[in-house]
């Protein structure tokens, strides 16, 4: 596909068939994506592809403590765990995550986690990362700058092989728990978790984002729209 038509279509997928995908052809999806930009080269970055079922037993469990608060959190109407928000509201809210748990027959991405044909979990050396914002009193969003590509770079190689995928944080919450059952040493971050696999539904030809004029301005954050 030429680059337009990957760009506008690689959108996120959680269902997938049962098909397997071989190894060779993971390899060559992070054989691809392995040119993504990072701070300085660096490629601060460490991919664990987990196969064994125990692991990935335990990474569901940790992801679902964190998934049931966050619809929760959304349910009421909030952005979950935004920098900025109602702390009282967000709190109360995810005190009523059991109420989020679905009926064994509606599980949906979350509960069958472990079951995804390809999971990735892509941690970040936090000695490698340039957060120039890193001392700013406020939120720190910069180190990210020198991951996140390559995840959606994994995404675009994956497309070009006829597969779907999704980059999800939520296991962030439970990041200790996730260090200690990959092994990781000390000085690395969990960054997010990747699935991988056949799309059990047909891909979106394009997907729906909000037009430029609303949020590309000339010279000023209020400024004319470009």
């Amino acid at each position: 596909m030429d680059l337009h038509q990957a760009l506008t279509t690689t959108g996120a997928v959680r269902e997938f068939t049962d098909e397997p995908v071989p190894d060779d052809v993971l390899r060559r999806i992070l054989d691809t994506a392995r040119f993504a930009p990072s701070g300085g080269n660096r490629q601060a970055w460490r991919i664990v592809v987990v196969q064994d079922t125990t692991v990935r037993r335990r990474l569901r469990e940790l992801y679902l403590d964190g998934w049931y608060q966050y619809r929760a959190m959304g349910a009421a109407g909030l952005v979950p765990w935004a920098p900025i928000t109602d702390r009282a509201a967000e709190a109360e809210a995810a005190a009523r995550a059991a109420d989020m748990v679905p009926p064994p027959d509606r599980a949906g991405f979350a509960e069958q986690l472990d079951r995804v044909p390809v999971l990735l979990v892509l941690l970040a050396d936090l000695r490698g990362l340039a957060s120039v914002d890193r001392d700013l009193d406020r939120y720190t969003l910069v180190g990210g700058a020198s991951i996140y590509p390559f995840a959606w770079s994994i995404l675009l190689a994956a497309h070009e092989e006829g597969l779907g995928g999704v980059v999800t944080t939520m296991l962030v919450r439970q990041e200790a728990a996730v260090l200690e059952a990959l092994g990781a040493p000390d000085g690395w971050v969990v960054a997010a978790a990747i699935a991988l696999g056949r799309p059990a539904r047909p891909r979106a030809t394009r997907l729906r984002r909000a037009p430029v004029e609303e949020f590309a301005r000339v010279d000023r954050f209020d400024g004319p729209s470009l």
